[in-house]
């Protein structure tokens, strides 16, 4: 199933899509799907992020590839940092450069949707906490990460967080081709089958950390090919199952 945010006559839904039509849900549906009766044609809605998350908990360094074409050994145990919430955005929307930085790169991710409250779980109960999945970009000022040595700043700008375009709940994620597309060319193409650390353990060694509530992200990291966007571009994150988010960039000039 695929579970949308939609916004209809300034009112904000959560809705299930269908082949003709969005379903309303009476809220989000971490653990059970509540219908209003309600439905809304397809092309009178417009999808935003499909979850607003409390905290975006991202990987770095997660693909075999990637360590390969920087020549970086394997990590011992994921590299993790945090996103706000302030940086999410849907399909369709800006991505805005800010004037602090002279590169920003797209970076194509899988991210896991939560469903319900998950703290110090196994990973071979980590699945039971996932309501879904989702494309991400995990926009980066790639000359403040290098500058700073921490990746708080360069990770955090408004716009820096596209999500969507909805989250799809039927999904094994262990081996789904992940792609990105700068206008219109291909430009990342791997799989989730080269994560060092997969999905399940992901999640738990995150929830032994702090507490996951229904709606965080967890960006799983992004495979090789990574570049960088301009004023003008159309970045395109696809993952296999999921569909394509599309987000056009503009400058923000001061």
């Amino acid at each position: 199933m695929r579970v949308a945010r939609i916004s209809f006559r300034q009112k904000i839904s959560y809705a299930l899509v269908e082949a003709d039509c969005f379903r309303l849900l009476a809220s989000f549906p971490g653990e059970d799907f509540v219908f209003t009766g309600e439905e809304i044609d397809l092309k009178e809605a417009r999808l935003l992020s499909p979850s607003v998350p409390s905290k975006i908990v991202a990987l770095g360094l997660n693909y075999r590839d990637h360590a390969r074409e920087l020549g970086l050994p394997l990590p011992q145990e994921p590299l993790i940092f945090l996103k706000p919430p302030s940086a999410v955005i849907g399909p369709e929307e800006e991505i805005i450069i800010p004037p602090e930085s002279k590169r920003v790169d797209y970076e194509a991710e899988l991210a896991v949707v939560i469903g319900r409250r998950a703290r110090r779980v196994s990973p071979e109960k980590a699945l039971d906490y996932v309501l879904g999945y989702t494309c991400f970009n995990d926009v980066t000022a790639r000359d403040l990460q290098k500058k700073d040595g921490q990746w708080t700043r360069a990770k955090s700008f408004d716009t820096f967080a596209p999500l969507g375009p909805w989250i799809e709940t039927a999904l094994d994620p262990s081996a789904l081709r992940v792609c990105s597309y700068l206008n219109g060319l291909l430009r990342q193409d791997s799989s989730t089958a080269e994560l060092i650390f997969p999905v399940p353990e992901i999640i738990s060694f995150v929830s032994r950390i702090m507490t996951l509530e229904p709606g965080d992200i967890i960006a799983t990291g992004t495979p090789p090919g990574i570049g960088a966007l301009s004023p003008g571009d159309q970045i395109e994150i696809e993952i296999e199952g999921i569909g394509r988010l599309r987000n056009y960039v503009l400058s923000q000039t001061q």
